[in-house]
């Protein structure tokens, strides 16, 4: 099972598009609990908020999850995230 999910950062607001096949493992490289070699965009914010979950979706192939990944990361797939961001 694959997952497309949503993260946004607990100070600054910041969100963050990606998919993965382990969402668990995915978020404590996210947070720094597990440690990473290649400097992300997410490790940049190490220490200055938590990131957290704020949607997901389960996808059976790759394929599926990488066509939502990109659909999401479109400007109208970014509107549709904040859309749910700002949900009261």
């Amino acid at each position: 099972m694959f997952k497309v999910y949503v993260i946004q950062n607990s100070d600054s607001g910041r969100i963050y598009i990606g998919q993965t096949d382990n969402l668990t493992k995915r978020l404590e490289y996210h947070n720094g609990v597990k440690k990473n070699k290649e400097k992300s965009y997410t490790s940049k914010n190490i220490g200055k908020g938590k990131w957290n979950v704020v949607y997901s979706e389960d996808f059976e192939t790759r394929k599926d999850v990488m066509r939502r990944e990109k659909e999401l990361k479109s400007s109208r797939g970014r509107s549709f995230v904040k859309s749910i961001i700002n949900r009261p």
